[in-house]
């Protein structure tokens, strides 16, 4: 099982859970606030994407540091 099919199974919805989902939210919040949610809602998710990316770049440091401390004691070692 790749993983599309492992996404797929987790959110299958039809199209009418989707309609029936957003009318949900659409009578829960109204539609002068779904803007505004929806714009809370793309910063929330480019912050978090921003945050993983710094944190991968961080372990490839680290990751970088590490191999170059280890190829120096492997030089000097000879």
């Amino acid at each position: 099982m790749n993983q599309n099919e492992v996404i797929y199974a987790v959110f299958n919805l039809g199209t009418g859970e989707i309609i029936l989902i957003l009318l949900i939210v659409l009578l829960l919040f109204g539609a002068k606030r779904l803007p505004e949610l929806a714009k809370g809602l793309g910063k929330g998710i480019n912050e978090f994407k921003g945050a993983v990316d710094g944190a991968k770049k961080e372990i490839e440091n680290v990751e970088d540091t590490v191999n170059n401390a280890s190829e120096k004691k492997e030089d000097t070692s000879e």
